[in-house]
């Protein structure tokens, strides 16, 4: 039975919600076991009965914890083991200092952050840089400043001085060019104005549609907010204008999307998750195929899908509809090589997260199943503090090979030193739990030491695999971006608008990983669209800058940041 199988059974057996006061409460209670109790009192007061067993049961559950409760509210807080265990740690330090009648409480400082926190300029990738001469010397000039019998030479200085300076604009701005027109007085010609060199070609630069696409589809900024800010700035930009600028150039588009697709599928290791999305004319067909009983799936998501290529380069993919992760991938696959064998896959351990057309090498998360440990540490300290420090080491090790740049063998064969013994231990340690009759299979603890028994193969893959994964983290951040859209814009409205979404922030995410400019790449891409349709493999996130420098006459190599 699947998760999601578990929570709808658990939303089925729930009591009907009722909005009931605490006053007509107390009312329906002085009426009991008068003549003015009515069979709608008695119905109310057995519903407000049922709801609180019902919320009893659900607090006694293995799985309603207050680790959980908080989560479930939106309430989050961090995992970092440090503050897990902090209530832990505490408390055997006071245990400890407790027998000792004049010790006191160490007091640890915290490390101070490197550097001054400020941005150097080199860190302005995207700034206009002017080079500005001295004016009145030059290299080669006598210096004004020494004894003119014995003057020295001036040279020029590997570094310029540098001075920053920031000024405020709309995201998207306006210029209007005023056209003088000639007329003749005789045969009436009218003579205009050409305009400017340089002047864009079309109303929409490509600049314009690169920005929209980067503040909705990257940074989650909706259509309407966008159309109140430059309203604000005097730059009247109606959010239906802004669907259909970002509309067109994401069919502009399609080319270099597809190639990302092929390229994805080729990946050493993929990593996917699923999260929840809303399309509303998808919502509406969903709803009318339910009631005539056409489909029981009633779901719609958004999956993210990050594949790691052989050479170290990463592509986001972005998947909205009725389609899970699994069915996702197994799509992907239909166009990867078959020379190529299976690839790795990250994952969940939910079973729809994995494809059934294809054979993959799977690998599960372990910061999920450390995060079963998490819920309960409260209630189990001693146990989950074993659990998190073994798999503190276990990433120790692994930040230890990313430090040294160590290739996949190596870094599988330092696990194999450091980590499998941590790991095996941890295991005969599950194990002994049950066996001695330490843990209840039905507590927290128990449920989620049986979570990691289960799919122990599969979290403990990077034992047994050169450069399998740890944790899913890289797909998580991925999400993010959906997420982002989720929270702020709410929904798609159709499924055409979701394609358009998945499009950008595969494109934009995708740049982001390969530490590219998403402007710089998306304005790049919708100037050469000619070249970029050509030879689509040439304009990827990681190879464009070269593309562009190739000094073709044919490529616009005008670019944001020059």
């Amino acid at each position: 039975m699947t998760a999601t199988t578990k929570r709808k059974r658990r939303l089925e057996s729930a009591p009907k919600l009722l909005d009931l006061d605490m006053d007509e409460l107390a009312d329906i209670i002085e009426r009991a076991g008068t003549a003015a109790f009515t069979d709608e009192d008695r119905q109310k007061l057995r519903q407000t009965i049922e709801t609180l067993a019902y919320l009893q049961r659900e607090l006694g559950n293995k799985n309603a914890t207050l680790a959980r409760l908080r989560s479930l509210l939106g309430i989050q807080n961090s995992e970092k083991t440090k503050r897990v265990l902090k209530h832990v740690i505490e408390a055997n330090r006071d245990a400890s200092a407790a027998d000792e009648a004049s010790a006191e409480p160490r007091k640890t400082e915290k490390a101070k952050a490197k550097g001054h926190g400020r941005n150097g300029a080199h860190s302005y990738q995207g700034a206009e840089r002017i080079v500005v001469g001295h004016g009145s010397l030059s290299s080669g000039d006598l210096c004004p400043q020494c004894p003119s019998t014995n003057p020295g030479i001036l040279y020029t200085q590997g570094r310029p001085s540098v001075v920053v300076r920031l000024v405020g604009k709309p995201p998207v701005q306006a210029t209007v060019y005023e056209l003088e027109r000639l007329r003749c007085n005789l045969c009436g010609k009218v003579f205009t104005a050409k305009l400017p060199a340089g002047a864009p070609d079309e109303k929409y630069d490509a600049t314009a549609a690169a920005m929209i696409a980067l503040l909705k589809y990257g940074s989650g900024f909706p259509f309407n907010r966008l159309a109140r800010l430059e309203g604000d700035a005097g730059i009247p930009l109606p959010a239906s204008t802004q669907w259909d600028i970002v509309s067109t150039a994401a069919d502009e588009l399609t080319a270099v999307h597809g190639e990302l697709l092929r390229q994805a599928a080729q990946g050493r290791v993929l990593y996917n998750d699923d999260t929840s999305m809303r399309v509303l004319t998808l919502r509406k067909a969903i709803d009318e195929l339910v009631e005539s009983g056409e489909t029981k799936r009633t779901g719609i998501f958004s999956t993210g899908i990050v594949s790691e290529l052989a050479g170290g380069h990463r592509v986001a993919l972005y998947f909205t509809g009725r389609q899970h992760a699994g069915e996702n991938i197994a799509d992907l696959l239909t166009m990867r090589d078959a020379a190529s064998g299976p690839p790795m896959q990250m994952c969940d351990g939910l079973e729809h997260n994995e494809p059934k057309e294809f054979e993959t090498i799977v690998s599960n998360c372990l910061v999920h199943a450390r995060r079963k440990f998490v819920e309960v540490v409260t209630s189990f300290p001693d146990q989950c503090r074993r659990v998190i420090e073994t798999l503190r080491d276990v990433y120790r090790t692994d930040a230890k090979a990313k430090e040294l740049g160590l290739s996949a063998d190596q870094r599988l064969r330092l696990h194999h030193e450091h980590s499998k013994p941590l790991m095996d231990g941890l295991k005969d340690w599950m194990r002994e739990q049950f066996e001695e009759k330490l843990v209840e299979p039905n507590s927290g603890l128990g449920g989620a030491i049986k979570y990691m028994q289960k799919r122990w193969t599969k979290l403990t893959r990077f034992l047994r695999e050169p450069g399998a994964p740890l944790d899913n983290n890289v797909c998580e951040r991925a999400l993010k971006k959906a997420i982002l859209h989720r929270k702020n814009g709410l929904f798609y409205r159709t499924e055409n608008g979701a394609r358009v979404g998945d499009l950008f922030m595969a494109l934009i995410h995708t740049a982001e990983l390969v530490d590219a400019n998403p402007f710089d790449y998306l304005t790049a891409l919708l100037r050469n669209n000619d070249e970029v349709h050509a030879r689509p493999d040439q304009w990827l996130p990681w190879n464009y800058r070269d593309t562009m420098g190739a000094g073709s006459e044919d490529i616009d190599v005008a670019t944001t940041s020059a």
